[in-house]
């Protein structure tokens, strides 16, 4: 069977998720209630998302939305690049994520936070992993986002790159682990395919991609640095954006 027909089966997605949480991708049917599909939200119905970004800030004591924002959609980036760039790379398709299929829960996090409702596949090359997510889902996320407050277009396409190079590094890191380092090859391949486009090119640089700007966590009270972090040391902190 060709990697266009190929389904993933059950135990596909449990190895897939046996990488790490952010790899995990809820199939059974939820209890009626808080899932929305990502495709309302991007629509217009903005509530899901505000509600997210509140409770982030709420959590991390953010001195502004910007800061708020950029955390919650470094999250659900991660998430959606991990659980489709996983599949990809060992099952050559991926799980067909379309923001009328996949719902999310703003309250939850991973790997509770997302339920595909869905069985159908993509073929996993650079070409639909970026039509699936960079604009299925992460473009109009953005502006979603920035349609509720301020903040850079090229912070969220920041995180967007980090998210996937954080991906690329916890697959590699399972496929070591567990003997499958042609697993590996494949991510990092499609990993810098997928960097190379104008949206992602330059939001990461060196062999270590590390990140070139910075998801503004260091401005929550106790906040630091991340692993990627274009900053050696937190720089000073302004006064919040009015």
């Amino acid at each position: 069977m060709d990697a266009e027909a190929r389904g993933l089966t059950d135990g596909d997605l449990e190895t897939v998720t046996g990488i790490g949480g952010f790899f995990a991708l809820r199939t059974a049917p939820p209890a009626p209630g808080a899932y929305v599909p990502l495709a309302r939200v991007y629509a217009g119905d903005h509530a899901p998302l505000t509600a997210r970004v509140t409770r982030v800030g709420e959590r991390l004591r953010a001195p502004e939305y910007r800061v708020a924002a950029s955390v919650a959609q470094l999250g659900l980036a991660a998430r959606l690049w991990s659980v489709t760039l996983g599949p990809a790379a060992l099952y050559g398709v991926f799980p067909d994520v379309t923001p009328g299929r996949l719902y999310w829960d703003p309250a939850r996090s991973a790997p509770d936070d997302l339920w595909w409702d869905g069985r159908a596949t993509r073929p996993g090359t650079p070409e639909e992993l970026r039509d699936a997510v960079q604009y299925g889902h992460l473009a109009p996320l953005a502006d979603a986002l920035r349609a509720a407050g301020p903040v850079s277009a090229r912070l969220l396409w920041g995180n967007a790159g980090s998210a996937l190079a954080g991906a690329v590094r916890e697959l590699t890191r399972w496929a070591h682990r567990t003997g499958r380092p042609e697993a590996a090859a494949r991510g990092a391949g499609l990993a810098a395919a997928l960097l190379d486009h104008p949206d992602l090119s330059g939001t990461l640089q060196g062999p270590a991609l590390r990140r070139r700007t910075c998801c503004l966590y260091y401005r929550c009270p106790g906040g630091g640095l991340c692993g990627d972090c274009v900053f050696d040391h937190p720089p000073h902190r302004s006064a919040p954006t009015r």
